[in-house]
């Protein structure tokens, strides 16, 4: 590798990982801790979804003017806010409880999600525009640092909340982020590109995109599912502490951190298995959110190690589904006549980011209300409903290769009849 791509390697390493520990600290005890505040599930959920909701609106935004504004000035402005907001996050306790608590919480929620997807937008325009031959092995390997931080997140936050309380976590790791910036600042090298006249409009008009976004937003949203309602579910129904729910999220985020790099490997060595991977990733997905709860209508009786196996398997099809997808849009949008730049890669991030974001909002949003109003094992439920019907979409247009173009609406219902 030359110099500027190790610099970029490192630096991007540096922003998953940072971002994601920050990210992922919330899981263990933060619903808990806002129930007690007076928030019921749904508003926890919607706390956990007007994150994405922001993160889809700053994808969007910046994604389209990422070479007027310049990725390296995006990265680090977006670490510079999402450090501050998760620092202040921290000082929630002190406030009064019920009205105030939630709207604060929605407030600096909504910030972070703008930082947050600054960052993550530019890192992913970046990391491909350094390493344009081996998109799905660079960003595969950088899933490594964006699993650890998954990984390293619920248990550190879980310990920190048990041992000092609601604010430690908080500061702790928003001070951990703060110091990314002076560290980026020095070894990111900066990128010129002229803007191009491409839309998220014309992006969108193809067929196999728009099937890809659905895998994407199903993924998300079981994530998203996960994040608001597991650990209460693990706490009332196996009577766990916020330690030990840090470390049962251990079993989605290993086996996706371990995979990673893996797949996106076979993924740039051998590109026909791209479809292959997202549709066998989906039918995991939706069996392990079917065994998750159980599905009520099995009768299965919910224990811990079926939950930390289904995470497990949840875990990894997630990787599966999910790092195929990036190259994939790329080289559709390349095909459709798309320039070969920074531009469009910026859009392509900025369409990934939105569309994940907006899975992060619907998830924990539906899923809260229907775990409030039914239970758990429904909501899960329902997640795996969805990864089935996209797994369905994504096999209708693998079919549609065979017949054709594979790229014509007409060609979708013909073979659903």
């Amino acid at each position: 590798m030359t110099r500027n791509q190790i610099l970029t390697l490192l630096s991007i390493a540096s922003v998953n990982f940072s971002s994601m520990i920050c990210y992922s600290i919330l899981g263990p005890f933060f619903p808990k801790e806002a129930v007690k505040k007076g928030a019921s599930q749904t508003v926890i959920g919607l706390i956990f979804g007007c994150y994405a909701l922001c993160n889809l609106m700053g994808s969007l935004v910046l994604g389209k003017y990422i070479v007027q504004i310049g990725a390296k000035f995006m990265l680090i402005s977006g670490l510079f806010v999402s450090s501050v907001c998760t620092i202040l996050f921290g000082l929630l306790d002190r406030v009064p409880d019920g009205a105030t608590f939630i709207i604060l919480c929605f407030i600096i929620r909504s910030v972070d999600a703008v930082g947050f997807s600054a960052a993550m937008t530019s890192s992913f325009a970046v990391s491909t525009k350094v390493f344009p031959n081996n998109i799905a092995t660079v960003l595969g390997s950088l899933e490594i640092f964006t699993g650890l931080g998954l990984i390293l997140g619920p248990p550190i936050g879980g310990w920190l909340y048990q041992s000092f309380g609601y604010k430690v976590p908080f500061m702790a790791l928003g001070c951990f982020l703060f110091l990314m910036v002076p560290f980026n600042m020095y070894i990111l090298p900066s990128f010129a590109a002229d803007p191009s006249k491409d839309s998220f409009f014309r992006l969108c008009t193809r067929l196999k995109i728009v099937l890809i976004c659905i895998a994407i937003f199903t993924l998300s949203s079981g994530l998203g599912f996960l994040d608001a309602t597991l650990s209460i579910y693990a706490i009332d129904t196996f009577d766990l502490s916020p330690g030990y729910v840090g470390l049962l999220l251990l079993g989605l985020s290993l086996p996706y951190c371990l995979a990673s790099p893996l797949l996106g490997i076979v993924s740039d060595r051998f590109p026909s298995t791209r479809p292959w991977f997202m549709v066998l990733g989906g039918l995991f997905t939706a069996t392990g959110f079917w065994f998750l709860g159980p599905v009520p209508i099995l009768q299965i009786k919910s224990q811990l190690w079926l939950v930390v196996f289904m995470l497990g398997i949840i875990g990894f099809s997630l990787s599966m589904s999910a790092i195929p997808t990036f190259p994939e849009i790329l080289d559709c949008a390349y095909e459709n006549g798309f320039e070969e730049g920074l531009s469009t890669l910026g859009l392509v991030a900025g369409l990934f980011g939105a569309v994940w974001s907006f899975g992060m909002f619907c998830g924990p949003t539906l899923g809260g209300f229907i775990t409030q109003q039914l239970s758990f094992e429904w909501a899960a439920s329902v997640q795996g409903g969805q990864a089935f019907l996209a797994t369905l979409f994504k096999k209708t247009n693998k079919e549609n290769r065979h017949m054709g173009s594979g790229s014509s609406w007409t060609m979708v219902s013909h073979s659903f009849r």
